[in-house]
């Protein structure tokens, strides 16, 4: 999975997100602001297309309407606004169409300036866009790939706000915990990582260990040009990695990592590969 995973494209000619605090949003004014807020808020590289080209199965989402703007268009946003989301499930839509065994998890677990219209143009949005594609809620237990591939399924859709009840292809929020570290120590976010495995729930859930490290306003104010990448994520993905390396999947093990600028190391590669250690565990049963 990514972090942020729209982030690869952000406007900052556009104003601030809602996401943002008020003191921010006055001091976005100023474009060069709008720059060092950019440098900051994007944690990925790779489009929508190269993510999926590069294994990325997992989606984190974010979404905003823009306020004062006509209409219920909804964006991605992280700071500032990214693209149209309904742009963003065509470009997945895309790819899906052309690998069909494929399967994808879209979690939309942030909502700014959204009322009860906003989000039913949303979901009408997703359903437009993917249809029969849609996985509706199922016990977790039951979705495994045969399953997928018998009923032609290859979404899945997690919605992080009541409204998912009206709609039988939205999963609800706490079918996607993410417990979150919040630290910029990787020690510390490792700790984290362990400890929440611990305490994941035995059954009836997914699971995503977010191997991010998160700026403090001081992480920022010290290294205000250099950004995410430079500042955090460069220094400690080999550390990182080498944690995910030693995972194992399956009950009470990882289930989806997610991680930011997912092309900089073989993030996707090593989780793909953690799954031939289940293929083992099932030879040696038989």
């Amino acid at each position: 999975g990514s972090h942020d995973s729209f982030s690869y494209w952000v406007d900052e000619k556009s104003p601030v997100g809602p996401d943002q605090a008020t003191a921010i949003k006055h001091l976005a004014r100023i474009s060069l602001v709008r720059k060092i807020i950019k440098k900051w808020s994007v944690t990925q590289n790779l489009t929508f297309k190269e993510q999926l080209e590069g294994g990325i199965r997992y989606f984190d989402l974010r979404v905003s309407s823009k306020p004062g703007e006509m209409g219920q268009e909804i964006y991605f946003i992280h700071g500032l606004f990214g693209i149209k989301v309904s742009d963003g499930l065509k470009e997945m839509n895309s790819f899906l169409e052309q690998h069909p065994k494929e399967v994808i998890f879209l979690d939309f677990n942030h909502f700014y300036a959204m009322d009860d219209s906003h989000h039913h143009f949303l979901i009408n949005r997703i359903h437009s866009a993917f249809e029969s594609k849609l996985c509706c809620v199922e016990c977790v237990e039951y979705v495994t790939l045969l399953y997928m591939w018998k009923k032609k399924h290859q979404v899945l859709i997690f919605y992080h706000h009541p409204l998912y009840e009206e709609y039988p292809f939205l999963w609800p929020g706490n079918k996607m915990p993410a417990p979150w570290a919040n630290t910029t120590n990787v020690h510390k976010l490792l700790q984290f990582l362990e400890t929440t495995l611990g305490e994941r729930s035995r059954y009836g859930t997914f699971h995503v260990s977010q191997a991010i490290l998160t700026p403090r306003v001081k992480t920022i104010a010290w290294h205000l040009v250099r950004g995410l990448k430079n500042t955090l994520v460069h220094r400690n993905l080999p550390m990182i990695l080498n944690w995910v390396k030693e995972q194992k999947p399956g009950v009470m093990g990882v289930n989806i990592i997610t991680s930011d600028f997912v092309e900089l190391v073989d993030f996707a590669a090593t989780v793909i590969a953690l799954n031939d250690l289940l293929l083992e565990d099932d030879e040696s049963a038989t």
